[in-house]
């Protein structure tokens, strides 16, 4: 099986995903570190995983992310993320 990306997502988003997954909690400076993409741009697609509820920052905390539930289902090719709705903030 595939992953089953969403229109609005970019290749880089899983990425993103994958190495928050792999490494825990992470900021976008911390993204920009690994290689992954540049700050800002980690900056703005987080922003839009977070819109469908792929990622979530925990309480409490200023530009840290990590994984949410239906991120990990993504990752594990069990949610097709076109079927996802964003969410109103």
């Amino acid at each position: 099986m595939v992953r089953q990306r969403a229109d609005w997502m970019r290749p880089v988003d899983e990425r993103i995903m994958e190495m928050i997954r792999d490494e825990g909690n992470l900021t976008p400076q911390a993204l920009d570190n690994f290689g992954v993409t540049s700050r800002s741009h980690a900056s703005t697609r987080l922003s839009e995983l977070r819109r469908y509820n792929l990622v979530e920052r925990p309480a409490d905390t200023e530009g840290l992310y990590r994984l949410t539930e239906t991120g990990e289902k993504f990752l594990n090719e069990e949610l097709d993320a076109s079927e996802l709705a964003p969410v109103d903030e």
